[in-house]
C-alpha cells in the first residue's frame, strides 16, 4: 500500500543486538511494539525479519502504515551502499535497494542515531530546542543531529560521526589507542561505548563484568571502579567538548546503556566546563526522555 494511504505510523530500529518496530498513531502515541533479536551476521535474515516485524504491525493492528527504518550506519550518498556499521555485515550492501524489494512499497531509510536525534528532538528530551546533538553511549558510540526537529545528515552523509573522531589530548598512555573496526586507531568509540567501559575493568581484574555491576561496586566504595569511572567521564568529556567547540548545540541528549548511570549527569556536566573553550558552559546534558525506544520512534518520525 501506497506511504499516503497509510493510517499509521510503522518505525523499525534495525540494531546490532535487537531488531525493533512500533506502530504508532500520528499523534505519538504507540499501538504496539514488537522486538526480536538481531540475526548477527545474517544480512539477508535481517533483510527477512524487518519484512515480518512490518506484517507483524500490521496483522496485529488491523491497519497499513508508512515504513521508516532505522538502521546501524548510513547509507553513501551516491551508491546508496551501507557504510560506518559496526553491524559489518552491512557493509557495501544495497541495504534501501533490499528493503524495498523484500517489503515492496515506499520506505524512508536513516542512519539509527539520526532516528534517536529526531525522535529526542520532537517529542523528547531536545523538545523545544533548535539544535540537539545526541549522544548514543551503548555497544558502540555515536551521536544524531536534528535541527528544527529534523535530522540533519550533510553532503557525505556523515553528520553526527562523533565516535570515529579519535580522543581529544590523549595522553602517552592513550596511545595509540585500540584498533577500532573501521580499520583506524583510537576512535572515540573504542574509549566511551559501554562495552570500553566493561573491557576497561577487565583489563585490570581479568573479571568480566557488565556496567550496571561495575557502577555497583563503584557505589559500594570500590576504588578501582572508581577510578574507572573518572576516567570514563573525562574520556566522555574531551570528545563532547570539541562537539561544544565547534556545533555549540541548544542541548545534549543522553542515550545508550551508559545514559542510564545516574553519575553520569552529576559528573559530566563539571568536566565539560573545564574542557571547552568558553568560559561558561550553559547547555544542559539531558538523559533522553524515550530511553532505547527513541530509534524506533524516530524512524516512525520519517514521515513526519
Amino acid at each position: 500500500m501506497a506511504a499516503g494511504n497509510a493510517d499509521m505510523l510503522i518505525g523499525i530500529d534495525w540494531g546490532g543486538t535487537k531488531i525493533e518496530g512500533v506502530a504508532m498513531e500520528r499523534d505519538g502515541s504507540e499501538l504496539l511494539r514488537l522486538r526480536q533479536v538481531t540475526p548477527r551476521h545474517d544480512y539477508h535474515g535481517c533483510i527477512a525479519e524487518v519484512k515480518a516485524m512490518i506484517d507483524g504491525l500490521e496483522a496485529q493492528t488491523g491497519r497499513s502504515g508508512s515504513i521508516g527504518i532505522g538502521i546501524p550506519g548510513s547509507l553513501e550518498p551516491h551508491s546508496r551502499l551501507g557504510k560506518g556499521a559496526s553491524s559489518t555485515w552491512l557493509l557495501g550492501q544495497p541495504v534501501e535497494r533490499d528493503l524495498r524489494a523484500a517489503i515492496g512499497r515506499e520506505i524512508r531509510v536513516e542512519n539509527d542515531a539520526d532516528c534517536f536525534a529526531a525522535s529526542e528532538a520532537v517529542d523528547g528530551a531536545g523538545r523545544g530546542h533548535n539544535v540537539v546533538f545526541a549522544v548514543i553511549l551503548g555497544s558502540g558510540a555515536g551521536a544524531g543531529i536534528a535541527v528544527g526537529g529534523r535530522a540533519h545528515h550533510g553532503p557525505n552523509n556523515s553528520g553526527g560521526e562523533w565516535g570515529h573522531n579519535p580522543l581529544p589530548f590523549p595522553d602517552i598512555t592513550e596511545l595509540p589507542g585500540k584498533t577500532c573496526y573501521c580499520g583506524r586507531h583510537g576512535c572515540m568509540e573504542t574509549w566511551v561505548s559501554g562495552r570500553a567501559f566493561e573491557a576497561q575493568y577487565e583489563a585490570h581484574t581479568g573479571e568480566v563484568l557488565k556496567a550496571g555491576e561495575i557502577m555497583q561496586r563503584k557505589r559500594a566504595g570500590d576504588r578501582l571502579c572508581g577510578l574507572l569511572w573518572d576516567r570514563y567521564v573525562d574520556r566522555v568529556a574531551r570528545g563532547l567538548a570539541t562537539v561544544v567547540n565547534t556545533l555549540d548545540p541548544d542541548v545534549l541528549v543522553m542515550g545508550g546503556g551508559m545514559s542510564n548511570v545516574d553519575e553520569l549527569y552529576d559528573d559530566l556536566p563539571p568536566q565539560l566546563a573545564k574542557r571547552t573553550f568558553s568560559t561558561v558552559f550553559n547547555t544542559p546534558v539531558l538523559r533522553a526522555v524515550h530511553g532505547d525506544a527513541s530509534g524506533v520512534r524516530g524512524a516512525a518520525w520519517l514521515w513526519r
